[in-house]
């Protein structure tokens, strides 16, 4: 079961989100319904994000960027991984410091950015 989910995300987030077999069409954004689909391949990111970071980056209404919608994401990746993961670890408008995940080392804060803004693995 959790095979076939992350195979049909990964296949939502490849097919939406520009990243596989880029044709230069321009990324669109992503209903609440194929952001909440996704979820990071490695087991253990898939919890942290379940239990930190999907409740709002799945929710339009919170206005965080919604994971894997590179229309809100490529803007903010634009001005560098780094300074994603310092707005990760020191928080940033309504969200607390850390995404309040206070099991997640930067490295983890880090992987988790790459996997919402629709670049894991690369």
């Amino acid at each position: 079961m959790l095979r076939t989910r992350h195979t049909i995300a990964l296949g939502v987030l490849c097919a939406v989100a520009a990243g596989c077999g880029d044709d230069g069409a321009a990324p669109r954004a992503l209903s609440e319904a194929e952001s909440a689909a996704l979820v990071p391949a490695d087991a253990r990111l898939a919890e942290l994000y379940e239990n930190s970071c999907k409740a709002c980056h799945t929710v339009r209404d919170s206005l965080a960027p919604l994971t894997g919608d590179r229309t809100q994401w490529d803007p903010r990746w634009a001005r560098g991984e780094d300074a994603l993961l310092g707005v990760a670890i020191a928080g940033k408008n309504g969200m607390p410091a850390g995404g309040q995940c206070f099991s997640c080392s930067p490295g983890d804060l880090r992987a988790l950015t790459r996997f919402m803004a629709g670049r894991e693995g690369g």
